[in-house]
């Protein structure tokens, strides 16, 4: 079993303080969803996990089964374990599907025995044009079909924990089932999943462990399932209530 400890953790971008002390911890077989808000933090909390440029650590850790991930630069946190599906996939002209996953699995000292072969029948798992495989990754893609090739990648490359960063944000609802059968179908003991959402929709498929709320860089709620069907009840405003309350 595998687990990614998050304790603490303050952010910066440029002068302005993002991320006010976020503790979470996820282990593999779990599914924890964070919501939140426009300006909450939520991409910054992913962004600071992988390691994208211009995020300041100010403060806390991050640990990948007692490895401290904030010492590691972006493809070593890949490496150890980690694994991002991103909000808006970037295109690599040039390079083919195949050679990205080849020197993935290089990295991670894991080798496929027919690779391409592993490669189409994911795709046609989660509806993915075989014609696509063999083109540069994500060039002249859809937005759907984008997001189904990242899906595709964290299904052969099996990370520890998987951060899904809005990965329903422009799926239509057939990419959207699609995608979330390819997320379900990983499910298991050996994988944890930290689903960045808006939206209570995406959770009717990938029915998450915990809920938790974020607001204003911090986690102000955690609960069950039953907090995504509450926030798409009543909004954010029974939250902000609570919070001038306290």
């Amino acid at each position: 079993m595998s687990t990614l400890e998050i304790r603490d953790l303050q952010v910066s971008v440029g002068s302005t303080q993002i991320l006010n002390g976020i503790t979470l911890t996820i282990n593999s077989g779990e599914v924890h969803a964070v919501m939140g808000p426009n300006g909450a933090g939520k991409s910054t909390l992913s962004a600071a996990i992988m390691g994208k440029p211009g995020y300041e650590i100010t403060g806390g850790s991050v640990t990948l089964d007692g490895q401290d991930v904030l010492a590691m630069p972006t493809w070593q946190r890949a490496v150890a374990g980690l694994h991002l599906v991103m909000q808006y996939p970037t295109e690599v002209p040039g390079v083919k599907l195949s050679e990205v996953l080849s020197e993935a699995l290089t990295a991670r000292h894991a080798t496929l025995p027919n690779l391409n072969k592993t490669i189409n029948e994911e795709a046609a798992r989660i509806s993915f044009d075989s014609e696509l495989v063999n083109r540069a990754v994500n060039v002249d893609f859809s937005g759907g079909e984008k997001k189904r090739n990242e899906i595709m990648q964290m299904a052969i490359l099996e990370p520890d924990v998987a951060v899904l960063d809005e990965t329903d944000s422009g799926l239509d609802i057939d990419a959207l089932r699609i995608v979330s059968e390819g997320v379900n179908a990983m499910r298991g003991p050996d994988t944890g999943f930290l689903v960045i959402t808006h939206y209570q929709r995406l959770l009717e498929y990938i029915v998450p462990d915990r809920v938790h709320i974020m607001w204003d860089g911090r986690i102000v709620h955690s609960g069950g399932k039953e907090l995504a069907l509450e926030l798409e009840e009543k909004g954010y405003d029974w939250v902000k209530q609570d919070l001038a309350k306290a």
